[in-house]
């Protein structure tokens, strides 16, 4: 059982960076935690699709949608896809759908809201690059934990 992002503060001040608050949490799986694998793309999930059909054990998928909030990069085929590759999240700066079915996945799924529009597939985007957004650089192989409480960045495992 991974520990809250309050108690990891408590624990660990010096070591983690609070990402701005304004992630919803939609996901079966409130609390989550792991290394950060990361895509950046916008109103396209082609990028998504490849990776939640990768091995994901103890990885968190992060991605920089652009804040869209004109579309879904994330709907419940591709979360189901996530649960049966073993990923432990997925943090969306941006939208998904299907948010019924995802909250009744064994997945972490924060977004900033939620959007009935599915993207376009263009095959457009960019994997394992650092992303920035809510104040904080996400770089790929970190660590991220998230719960109801927020979500932190830590440059190691933190218990």
């Amino acid at each position: 059982m991974l520990k809250s992002t309050p108690d990891l503060c408590d624990a660990y001040p010096d070591d983690v960076q609070v990402v701005e608050p304004m992630f919803v949490n939609y996901g079966g799986r409130e609390c989550f935690g792991g290394q950060i694998v990361t895509i950046k793309c916008f109103e396209d999930n082609s990028l998504v699709r490849e990776l939640v059909a990768e091995p994901g054990r103890g990885k968190v998928l992060v991605v920089d949608a652009g804040g869209s909030m004109r579309r879904a990069c994330l709907g419940d085929m591709l979360a189901e896809k996530a649960v049966a590759n073993g990923w432990e999240g997925i943090l969306m700066y941006g939208c998904i759908r299907d948010v019924d079915e995802i909250g009744e996945l064994d997945l972490g799924v924060q977004a900033l809201g939620s959007h009935p529009m599915k993207t376009e597939k263009k095959g457009a985007g960019e994997r394992d690059l650092v992303v920035s957004f809510g104040g904080v650089n996400f770089r790929p192989g970190d660590y991220l934990y998230a719960d109801n409480n927020g979500v932190l960045l830590a440059k190691k495992v933190l218990n």
